[in-house]
């Protein structure tokens, strides 16, 4: 073991040591099961204190890579089949001509560690015990929309109650959801390009939807003004395929266009939680000031294409009507999954691999930065 911690870098030190230990780990240079060096001989070989490996070694503890062994030590619980790949999945010929876009914008090498959620698995089997087997509530169980409602409001400002947020079984479930909620006798303006399933399910369900044409910071202004919808679908912090985000002075226009019109916007804020940005961009949500917006959001991208959980928000505005039209609904995720993920958020593994996410992804920006100025 020869690591080299740079004391003059921007980055700290536990964090260096920390890459350092995840490459060895990932290419088998500590395999599973091994026990890794103490953190004394770690501090004496590379230089650093005891408490900035102690700190190294916690957050590889947390993120499921390695697992302290009382009076042991600290020994290798990765393997490489063991995390769950928020990336590109196999899917028959016909999806890999047009691959599903919801599986495929997010990086192949962030994965949640699928030992975390096995742990978790069997402690909601023991803990919650036939709870398990009891139909879900119609609109997500208590529980996981406590804790989304609580997440939401320390990371991304959104302050709701939670009887606000409806549990589904992904995107595509909860736009037909706000179809049958809004009425297929409305025109639903969508970003052109956009992710091609919004569109589909739209149609499918009855109905018009009005392309409009997008430019540098969202959707050009013309295309505003020229619509005669008064629905507005969009995805202002990244959307796909085109990889534009919106900024503070586009938002407004959006918000603005929905209280002149009288309509609403569906915010799509998938893979928002994986911003480079140390503060995540305030949601339209937050920022409305009078206007309906809903909001959805999924977690098959922050955790793996298998998780089939989304949910929306709806303004307080909505849930009369909502209730009244769609209360009936039975909810489409099975309650099961729905306490492990309230765990998860609840314990902090959930926050703890988007934090490891974003630190990653601006170590790798801070990096093709430097090798584009040399």
């Amino acid at each position: 073991m020869n690591y080299q911690i740079d004391r003059k870098a921007q980055e700290p030190a536990y964090l260096q040591l920390y890459r350092l230990l995840v490459r060895d780990i990932v290419n088998g240079s500590f395999p599973f099961g091994t026990k890794l060096p103490s953190k004394r001989i770690i501090s004496s070989e590379t230089g650093v204190s005891v408490i900035t490996v102690e700190h190294a070694y916690t957050i590889l503890a947390e993120e499921g890579y390695i697992e302290a062994r009382q009076r042991s030590g600290f020994f290798v619980t990765y393997r490489g089949e063991d995390f769950l790949h928020a990336g590109p999945v196999e899917e028959e010929s016909e999806e890999q001509e047009q691959p599903n876009a919801q599986s495929t914008r997010t990086e192949n090498e962030f994965r949640f560690p699928f030992s975390v959620v096995t742990k978790t698995m069997r402690r909601v089997l023991l803990d919650y015990g036939e709870r398990i087997l009891v139909k879900s509530p119609n609109h997500g169980c208590t529980e996981l929309r406590n804790e989304l409602s609580r997440y939401l409001a320390r990371s991304r400002g959104i302050t709701v109650k939670p009887s606000q947020i409806i549990i589904g079984s992904g995107a595509e479930y909860l736009y037909g959801l706000i179809v049958q909620l809004l009425g297929t006798d409305r025109i639903y303006a969508i970003e052109k390009p956009s992710y091609r399933k919004i569109a589909e399910v739209y149609r499918t369900m009855g109905a018009t939807v009005d392309e409009l044409t997008m430019g540098g910071n969202g959707i050009v202004s013309s295309e505003l003004a020229r619509t005669g919808a008064e629905i507005l679908h969009v995805t202002p912090f990244n959307s796909f395929p085109s990889g534009v985000s919106a900024d503070i002075s586009k938002k407004m226009k959006y918000l603005r266009w929905a209280k002149e019109r009288n309509g609403v916007l569906i915010e799509d804020n998938y893979d928002s939680e994986l911003t480079v940005s140390k503060k995540p961009e305030e949601p339209l949500f937050s920022m409305a000031d009078g206007a309906d917006v809903i909001y959805l959001n999924t977690f098959s991208g922050t955790i793996a294409p298998s998780v089939r959980i989304g949910y929306m928000i709806l303004p307080e505005s909505l849930l009369t009507l909502f209730h009244e039209k769609l209360g009936f609904y039975s909810c489409t995720v099975p309650i099961f999954e729905q306490y492990v993920l309230a765990e998860l958020i609840k314990n902090g593994d959930f926050e703890r691999h988007i934090n490891r996410v974003r630190r990653e992804k601006r170590q790798r920006a801070t990096e093709e930065n430097i090798l584009g100025k040399m």
